[in-house]
């Protein structure tokens, strides 16, 4: 292997980064668009307008850190919360708690879940936990496949919207469905809700009335509120004071956690109540890319879902991922508008010779019309055609 490789690959990284983030014009911030002086005064601005500027430092969750666990806890209508610094974390501790309670280690989850794909393995490794699958396919599980599966367990989580499925959400009956069926089991229900934030214009129903479904809900702050990092899990008085416990004893009790916090309650101020336009945007946006991919004669390509349920959706193509990458490069680099970002292979679980990415819609997205994305397809789809 060529030990440069790993520098190169990181030189690339960071050169993408800089030009994405740099760009006049773009559908979505990310967390790691800028740098980290710009960063650093953004927040530092908005502490001062809203007057948390002179406030102490935390020391061991005190201070800021308890300001966002009773945020958290009102916004979702749930008795009380913990911050944790990440969500891996928040959902190892609520699985173990309600293993322990449930006295069933097995917990019932999607194989494209988080703890699945992204944790190596950590439920298993980390806490004892073994998982088993009421269904594979690329959507939530139905009441009838919770309600039929041949194994026990004792916790039922649900990732809501399932982000490698394409951030996709059952419908408010399917889902208060699969809770009963859960309850029918005598099992306990936990929320993945890195991005629950964004569901409601989905659901038609307010955050709290979502939450109240489940017996713990785990939060980020830094998926849709633009947060640094951190996460919170929110439930019941008693789960709580047991989750400080294991969040103790995991490490993440953290003696300063003041930036983050003050990036969380920030997302839950300004970005919180701009989410339903967002989600309503990106509808408008992934029917723009449909026409023109259309209009284009591009032959086979996909939105998905079809209606976005969310501010976020996967775009596929009938191209090599690289090139679709550098397509979508060069025409940042070249006009300084930003429409598509990293492209990828689908994996085992998708079909050959395809590409996909995922497109999201935050503030800057809203300065576009439908015809500013038609425009900015035309161009990405010459490049690639170059």
């Amino acid at each position: 292997m060529n030990p440069e490789t790993p520098v190169d690959e990181e030189a690339t990284r960071l050169h993408r980064a800089k030009v994405w983030g740099g760009a006049e014009r773009r559908l979505w911030d990310t967390s790691v668009d800028g740098t980290v002086g710009s960063r650093l005064r953004e927040l530092v601005a908005w502490a001062e307008a809203a007057g948390h500027a002179e406030a102490p430092v935390d020391m061991y969750g005190n201070g800021l850190v308890e300001e966002v666990e009773r945020r958290v806890a009102e916004e979702l209508g749930l008795p009380a919360a913990v911050f944790f610094p990440t969500g891996t974390m928040a959902q190892q501790v609520a699985l173990r708690c309600w293993a322990g309670r449930t006295g069933s280690p097995v917990v019932a989850l999607h194989p494209l879940a988080h703890p699945e794909v992204h944790e190596g393995g950590a439920l298993g490794a980390v806490s004892g936990l073994r998982t088993v699958h009421p269904t594979d396919a690329p959507r939530l599980p139905t009441a009838e496949e919770v309600r039929d599966h041949p194994e026990p367990f004792g916790t039922l989580m649900l990732e809501l919207p399932l982000r490698d499925a394409g951030f996709v959400l059952p419908s408010w009956d399917e889902l208060t469905e699969v809770v009963a069926a859960a309850r029918e089991r005598d099992a306990v229900v936990h929320f993945d809700g890195a991005r629950l934030w964004e569901t409601t214009t989905h659901f038609g129903r307010g955050l709290a009335e979502i939450a109240e479904l489940a017996d713990s809900v785990y939060v980020s702050f830094y998926k849709s509120l633009g947060g640094m990092s951190g996460a919170a899990l929110a439930g019941p008085e008693d789960l709580m004071e047991e989750a400080r416990v294991w969040r103790h004893r995991y490490g993440g009790l953290v003696a300063q956690n003041y930036p983050t916090a003050l990036s969380a309650l920030r997302g839950l101020d300004v970005e919180l109540p701009r989410l339903p336009s967002y989600v309503t945007h990106a509808r408008v946006v992934a029917d723009a890319i449909r026409e023109a991919f259309a209009e284009a004669g591009t032959g086979w390509s996909r939105i998905h879902p079809g209606t976005p349920h969310t501010h976020q959706f996967q775009v596929w193509l009938p191209y090599d991922p690289d090139a679709l990458t550098a397509a979508a490069l060069a025409q940042t680099e070249d006009t300084g508008t930003a429409l598509f970002r990293r492209w990828f292979s689908p994996g085992a679980g998708g079909p050959p010779g395809v590409a996909v990415t995922e497109v999201t819609v935050t503030g800057p997205g809203l300065e576009w019309t439908a015809e500013d994305v038609k425009e900015a397809v035309r161009d990405f789809l010459a490049r690639v055609e170059a």
